[in-house]
């Protein structure tokens, strides 16, 4: 599925949903359906720094392809991962370079998480797009035959 089809499919979850409680209640049930991790998983390497709660990312690459997996020590964090988790997952990386985050405003994130936790969301995406360079420079690197 295409990075503009999640987003689309998102936007019309989030339209549904009448008020901030509603949308806090959603990312909440996102967070419990995430797999439970490993305490290995919640390693210093995998933890996104600035985050009010403790929110960890892993980047897992097939060759053409990242995956994401994410965990939190909170809710509400753990459901904003989840919601960025299936929006980004299983792109190609140049996708996730290309990408704005015009659908987060769309859905109204800046209106109704506080200034913290939406400054924790920005430092998820940033990392997100991190991997998303570090592996389509993989993949540069392999196309030119270095490897």
């Amino acid at each position: 599925m295409t990075l503009h089809k999640k987003e689309e499919i998102i936007k019309k979850e989030f339209k549904i949903l009448k008020n901030w409680e509603e949308k806090y209640e959603y990312l909440i049930d996102l967070g419990k359906k995430l797999s439970k991790k490993s305490p290995e998983f919640r390693s210093k390497d995998k933890l996104i720094h600035g985050c009010q709660s403790k929110v960890w990312l892993e980047a897992k690459f097939n060759g053409s392809r990242i995956f994401f997996e994410a965990d939190s020590d909170a809710l509400l964090p753990k459901g904003m991962a989840a919601l960025m988790i299936r929006v980004y997952s299983g792109l190609f990386p140049f996708e996730i370079i290309s990408s704005n985050v015009n659908f987060i405003y769309e859905i109204g994130f800046q209106t109704f998480l506080s200034p913290i936790r939406a400054n924790g969301m920005l430092l998820f995406l940033k990392k997100i797009k991190f991997y998303a360079i570090a592996f389509n420079a993989k993949i540069s690197v392999s196309l030119n035959g270095r490897i």
